[in-house]
């Protein structure tokens, strides 16, 4: 009888790399596929992708399983950037990795899988899934590493054939798997940045597609402090980069981005822990919800407004368009184009695009 087949998403890192070398011990028929997603290259000496793709080749061999190569250049660019450069036109700050996920890894990526016979398809993605009738994507065992949060707008048919091999592991092990099976990537750095583009100087990158226009940086008060580069430059809740450290105002306090102005072209900032920071609701729209199914109206939930932040408490309740979100308390930065992620517990509901955030 032959083995199921499995393609994985091998991107040259150690996460996919321990993700294939599992599969081959539980007895799949593994194969791997290294996407190239991006082409444009303003940076000279810029190669990051040459790197991942000879690691990538390093580990196939290590392995003895089969590399393909495909190019999602186009797609990545029409269902990914073009949105994410819309978004930061509108002075909104999105996040590339959900949409990258739900449009590439699992939309892209899936089908060419199934053109290669895929049974399932695999990544390094520290999570979990049920199947209980309906798929339920869960957290990760490693709570620090957990990625639910970039996976919560998937839907059921998206998920009901992929595997996690990571999600019960720590990354520690991870690390110790592809050093005890003489992987080239037990040790390379995590990456970070943009999905697909990387770590870069992300002003000079953005500058390269987005027309910017200075203005200036303004307390609420209406008091001028700086000048700011381009408010698509800036995230609410930002300290560095500001340029206005020397400014001791009347607190003496470091500088935070709290609201930007589009009409005015003006940054607002402000000192210390000013209440401008905190807001205690929400307004979400284009929410999926991954059974398929919303949570009936003022369930408490949990939720998070950043992939790094403690779940928090909140009430969920339906409006006219979208959904209100009201925590219990006051939340830091809350920032329009972000996703707002709910769970019960371990199980990821789903989420939204954060549309405004108020007290």
């Amino acid at each position: 009888m032959a083995k199921p087949r499995v393609i994985v998403g091998l991107s040259g890192g150690v996460d996919s790399s321990v993700a294939a070398l599992l599969l081959l011990q539980q007895g799949y028929e593994v194969h791997g596929v290294f996407m190239k997603n991006w082409e444009d290259d303003f940076e000279a000496g810029y190669c990051a992708a040459n790197e991942d793709l000879s690691d990538a080749e390093d580990v196939a061999e290590t392995l003895g399983i089969p590399l393909h190569r495909v190019n999602f250049a186009e797609e990545y660019r029409q269902r990914v950037f073009a949105h994410f450069l819309a978004e930061y036109r509108c002075g909104r700050t999105p996040n590339p990795d959900i949409l990258c996920n739900s449009e590439i890894k699992f939309r892209a990526f899936l089908d060419h899988a199934r053109r290669l016979g895929a049974d399932h398809i695999a990544t390094g993605h520290y999570a979990r899934l049920a199947h209980n009738g309906i798929t339920q994507l869960l957290k990760g065992v490693d709570r620090g590493k957990d990625q639910s949060y970039f996976l919560h707008t998937l839907t059921q048919e998206q998920l009901r054939d992929a595997l996690f091999p990571l999600g019960e592991l720590p990354k520690a092990e991870v690390r110790r798997l592809a050093r005890e099976h003489d992987l080239v990537t037990y040790d390379k750095k995590d990456s970070t940045g943009i999905c697909f583009i990387g770590e870069r100087d992300f002003r000079a990158f953005l500058h390269q597609y987005l027309p910017t226009q200075a203005g200036p940086m303004q307390t609420p008060e209406g008091v001028v402090v700086g000048q700011h580069q381009g408010l698509a430059f800036y995230t609410l809740g930002q300290r560095h980069g500001l340029g206005i450290g020397g400014r001791r105002g009347n607190s003496g306090q470091p500088w935070y981005v709290a609201d930007k102005d589009m009409a005015r072209n003006t940054l607002i900032v402000v000192q210390g822990d000013h209440p401008l920071l905190y807001h205690r609701f929400l307004r979400t729209s284009q929410l999926h919800w991954i059974s398929g199914t919303p949570p009936e109206d003022a369930t408490p939930l949990m939720a998070k407004t950043r992939y790094r932040q403690a779940d928090q408490a909140c009430t969920l309740r339906r409006q006219a368009s979208g959904y209100e979100v009201k925590f219990f308390q006051p939340q830091r930065a809350v920032t329009p184009g972000q996703s707002v992620v709910f769970y019960a517990a371990e199980h990821c509901l789903g989420g939204g695009i954060i549309d405004a955030a108020w007290n």
